[in-house]
């Protein structure tokens, strides 16, 4: 069918792959990073186009028919009346808005309202709580806003030379705080109620859709956000759900329907396919690990795995609810972690070692329980993040989450997930693939763990986190492991 190519434009750099568009192959790549601060909260878009230019130099792009666009979510692009920029971008990482999230969660009757109305309640980072800040802090700046973008909405438009329509997907629309995954439509009352005024939302494409085509004749997909990207390119569908171990976690699951959580403990995406994508987040994932493993004095977190190896199941009874920066599932913002179980056959370093592994990844299984209980089928987990490789990992998550256990290989998911949204544009436009099938490329190489006779051992370590949990935080976690 030809040749594509997906764009990853995260925070910090470009990542570009050019694939074949019948197979996925990846044929050629391209690097660059952003020039910007390593912790900026807002920056000059240009910056992104400069990158793209980088990353795609020595003719990366020669004989491409089609691009996808994937980029960070939760950036804020605003601009006035003749399409010109009304301030610099504001960054998802940017956390001036937590207050104004707040304001808007009570503006609107509280977390269930929100959680009706679009499928999340706001978080600092999203585009309405950017807007209601925006309002507050700079409102000579907002009384100018007429449009608003986010970054891969920004990035296609520019590819296409900054046409009138502006577009984005049901991907990136579904992380915005005004676009409901449920019911498929735009919220202008709540974009009025944060702004102060109704402006101009990008025109939600569906998955196979292009945005449109360039002078020269390359097609330009509708781009999405860099989760949803990534599980495209993953290859995740109905029955699997993804773990993402950062210093926070979350977990993440294809469904077929919206999931609205009055708790508002799930947050509604839409995936780039037409399905959903509804996540569960938890703030202490390897955070909790390299807080042990500075405690024990070990060097890095291989050795903090070794160290657990060493203990059994159960950690002679040491329990961790590694809750150490507050957490959110289940939602306890001001508590800390605790450690239970100390008598002195306990208290040796190889138990407390494994007692933070059982507990990061029961926290997890609890956060999954979250989606199991609406009705979410798990039967195979993705597992994502550099301590997705350690050997205590793998050696305990397939009992503790009850199911089989992907580890892919390190790849540039996000980037083939856009290429692979390229290729079904492509194919959609070409007759060659329908609306309602994506291409079938191959699924990411991995390393495939089964429970296998561990998983009794594993509901046993379960319960008795369970238990203790529930002892130390009565109430607060209202689905059973």
């Amino acid at each position: 069918m030809g040749i594509v190519a997906g764009l990853d434009s995260s925070s910090g750099f470009t990542r570009i792959v050019v694939c074949d568009a019948d197979t996925g192959a990846v044929l050629r790549q391209g690097y660059a990073p952003h020039p910007v601060e390593p912790k900026a909260t807002e920056i000059d878009p240009q910056a992104w186009l400069l990158s793209l230019g980088e990353a795609a130099t020595g003719g990366l792009l020669e004989g491409v028919q089609a691009i996808g666009v994937s980029a960070q979510q939760h950036g804020l692009i605003t601009l006035d009346a003749q399409d010109g920029l009304v301030r610099p971008a504001l960054l998802g990482n940017d956390k001036r808005a937590q207050v104004a999230a707040a304001d808007l969660i009570d503006a609107l009757g509280g977390r269930q309202a929100w959680a009706e109305a679009v499928g999340s309640v706001p978080q600092s980072g999203q585009p309405v709580a950017k807007l209601r800040w925006l309002a507050r802090a700079e409102p000579e700046a907002a009384r100018r806003v007429a449009a608003v973008m986010q970054p891969h909405d920004w990035l296609v438009w520019q590819l296409l030379g900054r046409p009138s329509r502006k577009t984005t997907d049901r991907g990136g629309a579904s992380g915005t705080g005004y676009w409901s995954a449920g019911t498929g439509a735009y919220r202008p009352d709540l974009v009025e109620l944060a702004l102060g005024q109704q402006c101009v939302l990008p025109d939600v494409l569906g998955p196979a859709e292009a945005a449109g085509t360039t002078p020269e004749g390359l097609l330009i997909s509708a781009g999405t956000g860099e989760t949803m990207a990534a599980a495209f390119g993953l290859g995740v569908a109905v029955g699997d759900a993804v773990v993402s171990l950062g210093a926070s976690g979350s977990v993440m699951a294809v469904h077929h329907e919206a999931l609205p959580d009055p708790g508002g403990m799930i947050t509604s995406f839409a995936d780039a396919t037409g399905m959903h994508l509804p996540v569960v987040h938890t703030l202490n994932a390897v955070r909790a690990l390299r807080g042990s493993a500075e405690l024990l004095g070990v060097a890095d977190l291989y050795e903090l795995s070794a160290l657990a190896m060493k203990s059994t199941p159960g950690s002679s009874g040491l329990v961790l609810l590694p809750y150490l920066e507050g957490e959110r599932t289940p939602e306890l913002p001001h508590t800390a972690g605790t450690l239970t179980g100390l008598r002195r056959e306990s208290m040796k370093p190889e138990h407390l070692a494994r007692a933070s592994f059982e507990g990061m990844l029961c926290s997890l299984a609890d956060a999954m329980d979250v989606l199991r209980g609406r009705g979410v089928e798990v039967r195979r987990v993705f597992l994502l993040g550099a301590a997705a490789e350690l050997p205590a990992v793998q050696a305990i998550a397939p009992a503790i989450f009850g199911a089989q256990v992907v580890v892919p290989q390190p790849a540039d998911y996000t980037a083939l997930g856009a290429a692979r949204q390229a290729a079904w544009a492509l194919g959609a436009a070409q007759g060659t693939l329908t609306p309602q099938a994506p291409p079938a490329w191959q699924g990411a190489a991995a390393q495939v763990l089964e429970p296998g006779e561990e998983l009794p051992v594993g509901q046993a370590v379960r319960q008795q986190y369970g238990a203790t949990r529930d002892q130390v935080h009565p109430g607060a976690f209202t689905t059973s492991p």
